[in-house]
């Protein structure tokens, strides 16, 4: 046991924080990383290719693998279909069982086809809204075979100028597919609905705020959640009572995990706003500690999305995964006896310290004792980058990116 985490361990004793609380909490975090995380991705403008990348699903699997061996908290993949299709989905869930991972959430591409280009369940002719929706019920039937549980939605879906389409029949659209959806989803499936301010259309997205998401979720019934990506709202949006709400009204399904500057970078999370982040890990573990709303703050999925263009693509995911740990430890060191306190009698500050404390306090020995326990090497990074994976992966020469 470290010395900086003996003293801290005190700390938390005189605050009347339970340090086992705080470590189990911590090794009981799982973030899922992206398959299409570790291929080529890029901007607008171009992809940059690198070797190294992988070729196929399976090859995906094997950084995932990676990923989850030195961090110790990814033990799931989200799939995206087409991107990810394979002869043999039962052998590729079984490959990522053998490698100690498994698939988690499937997501339906509702946006690259051509048919799409106005839209897809939101779209004026029926046969593309069929087509849509058929590619949805085809991804429920790929989920069963990897025995996951989870489809999670984005639609592209919106138009660029005023009078383009109906708000009123697009959204009724949209509700008949889902409905269409969730009657043919397994009774312990969920399906997350993500929501985004704007892009690619610009002047409406069909579902453009959390609002519209929580909306549908509840027209859904109760498989149907909503999904908060970081980077799908206008500037400074206040994120974390998005999340206190949606959790407040037993919605809140996953999160899309990733930061931005200005609009939907897809930055590596954490590396732009990381008290943004930090307070909304509060939210939820104050949620966890609420018998009302803890079932509902214990379901959250999270769930890493973005794109990693110009960065090597293990240690990016590596980085992504460490930040959201970090965020997540640091919350768990609020004072919640004495912010209360403070709350009710009205400190300011005295509330607004409590919070600022638990963010500022250096939490690199409490995971350095975690991760000892855990049996993984105490720096992540420094290992991983020792391990020759990077040289290993060169081998495969050019891969694949998004297709």
């Amino acid at each position: 046991m470290n010395k900086e985490y003996m003293i801290l361990e005190e700390k938390l004793a005189a605050k009347g924080i339970d340090a086992g609380w705080v470590k189990d909490s911590i090794k009981n975090l799982s973030v899922e990383t992206p398959s299409w995380g570790y291929g080529d991705a890029g901007t607008r403008f171009k992809v940059f290719k690198q070797i190294g990348m992988p070729r196929n699903l399976y090859e995906k699997l094997d950084d995932a693998a990676i990923v989850n061996k030195f961090t110790g908290i990814c033990p799931s993949v989200a799939v995206h279909i087409p991107w990810d299709k394979v002869d043999d989905y039962e052998d590729a869930g079984k490959y990522a069982r053998d490698k100690g991972i498994r698939i988690g959430a499937v997501n339906p591409n509702l946006f690259q086809a051509d048919e799409y280009m106005l839209g897809s369940v939101c779209n004026a002719d029926p046969a593309v809204r069929k087509m849509a929706t058929d590619h949805m019920l085809e991804c429920v039937d790929i989920a069963r075979k990897f025995k996951s549980k989870e489809i999670s939605l984005w639609f592209a879906d919106g138009t660029n100028y005023p009078g383009q389409g109906s708000f009123r029949n697009r959204k009724n659209w949209m509700i008949e597919s889902l409905l269409k959806l969730d009657k043919f989803m397994d009774d312990d499936m969920r399906m997350f609905i993500e929501y985004k301010a704007f892009e690619p259309a610009f002047y409406h997205t069909d579902i453009n705020d959390w609002g519209m998401s929580l909306l549908l979720a509840n027209r859904v019934g109760k498989k149907g959640t909503v999904l908060v990506d970081l980077g799908h709202h206008a500037q400074e949006v206040n994120i974390e009572q998005i999340v206190a709400n949606l959790i407040d009204e037993g919605k809140m399904g996953g999160f899309h995990f990733n930061n931005k500057k200005y609009a939907d970078d897809d930055l590596i999370v954490g590396s732009i706003k990381p008290y943004e982040l930090f307070l909304i890990f509060n939210e939820i573990i104050d949620a966890t500690l609420d018998e009302k709303t803890s079932a509902c703050a214990k379901a959250i999925s999270y769930m890493i999305d973005q794109c990693h263009s110009i960065e090597p693509k293990v240690p990016a995911m590596i980085r992504s995964v460490l930040n959201v740990q970090t965020a997540h430890a640091k919350a768990l060191l609020v004072d919640r006896k004495k912010l209360e306190e403070a709350r009710m009698a009205n400190d300011v500050l005295g509330a607004e310290d409590c919070v600022r404390e638990a963010f500022e306090c250096d939490v690199r020995p409490l995971l350095a004792q975690v991760r000892e326990e855990m049996g993984i090497d105490t720096n992540p990074m420094k290992a991983y980058m020792a391990s020759g994976h990077e040289e290993d992966k060169k081998k495969r020469g050019y891969g694949q990116g998004w297709s």
